[in-house]
């Protein structure tokens, strides 16, 4: 079996990101990532959350491979098989029952700007009523003075495709209210990265 791909900056962040969830979520849930990736983020939540259940889902389907291969070698049993799952193709295919947690890490800045409303949409519609969305990574905001590193990154982004690029929070907000949430937690992360909370408004 070929080994999954790794990401550097996925296992740099997963602690710092699992640290602060754990600050606000209840001991047990049930909790739907969109865009898995490597699939490292959720075998290292559900190893250190394990009495929340894990449903990774990711556009690409060789992604797909590298979070059952992870999850697999874990060994765990509150990961479910990673379905397949396109942000803006709506309704989202997924059983009816709801999430209390619906993490979304470092995409935003590399979909289409049509991914965040299809999140937001999307979130709105498969949460429970107390539930969250989380979104992580980089982000612009009006009274802050961007790091050149970030501005760098952004035009790296756009360079390689202009629908990508790193949002404006006061964007992503409007967005998130069109769905009926607001955002109720910002939390500054390592590498000038926010980790955002989203409830119902």
């Amino acid at each position: 079996m070929a080994q999954p791909d790794h990401s550097p900056s996925a296992e740099r962040n997963k602690q710092p990101i699992l640290e602060v969830l754990q600050t606000f979520l209840p001991a047990q849930g049930t909790a739907l990532e969109i865009a898995s990736g490597t699939g490292q983020h959720v075998v290292w939540f559900a190893q250190n959350m394990p009495l929340w259940t894990w449903q990774p889902t990711e556009v690409h389907s060789g992604a797909l491979y590298n979070i059952e291969v992870r999850a697999t070698e874990a060994d765990l049993a509150n990961v479910n098989v990673a379905l397949p799952l396109d942000v803006c193709k709506t309704p989202w295919q997924l059983e009816d029952t709801p999430f209390d947690l619906i993490l979304c890490l470092n995409m935003l800045h590399i979909a289409p700007w049509d991914a965040c409303g299809a999140l937001m949409q999307g979130a709105a519609t498969h949460l429970t009523p107390s539930g969250k969305l989380v979104t992580y990574g980089p982000y612009f905001e009006a009274d802050v003075t961007p790091t050149p590193s970030n501005l760098d990154f952004d035009q790296s982004l756009r360079a390689h495709d202009p629908r990508w690029g790193i949002r404006q929070l006061g964007d992503v907000a409007q967005q998130a209210a069109a769905a009926g949430l607001r955002l109720s937690a910002r939390h500054a992360m390592p590498a000038n990265n926010l980790l955002l909370v989203w409830e119902r408004g």
